[in-house]
């Protein structure tokens, strides 16, 4: 009689231990914001995997970006005009610190944020 061990070969969804939530403000126009954000990101070689903004102004954005690029997407972050919370510096600065001063090459692993924005458009 012949018995055989089926070889099952378990999926394991990959690890981002970068993975952020993070929150802001801004006083800009929702969907230029959005055009302008998903620009920059592109420009530093990130993917934005989902965008959205709805009629309360509420922009949410889901993408990701190699850790060498960290610093390059805070600036962004900021230059487009938004007010991160003070949790989302922290943690933008720790992504950051640890990518500068890790012993080995983590410049290719994957961070992730998953960014909330409560828009407030100038008015005339």
């Amino acid at each position: 009689m012949r018995t055989g061990i089926a070889n099952h070969t378990q999926y394991h969804e990959p690890f981002t231990p970068w993975a952020l939530q993070m929150k802001a403000i801004a006083s800009v126009d929702p969907l230029a914001l959005v055009q302008s954000l998903t620009g920059a990101i592109l420009g530093c070689g990130g993917w934005v995997l989902s965008r959205g903004a709805n009629d309360r102004g509420t922009v949410n954005m889901l993408f990701e970006f190699e850790r060498q690029a960290c610093v390059d997407i805070y600036g962004i972050l900021i230059a487009v005009g938004l007010e991160l919370s003070q949790s989302g510096h922290t943690r933008m600065t720790e992504l950051c610190q640890c990518t500068r001063s890790q012993t080995q090459d983590c410049s290719a692993e994957i961070a992730s944020v998953d960014l909330e924005i409560q828009t407030y458009p100038k008015e005339a």
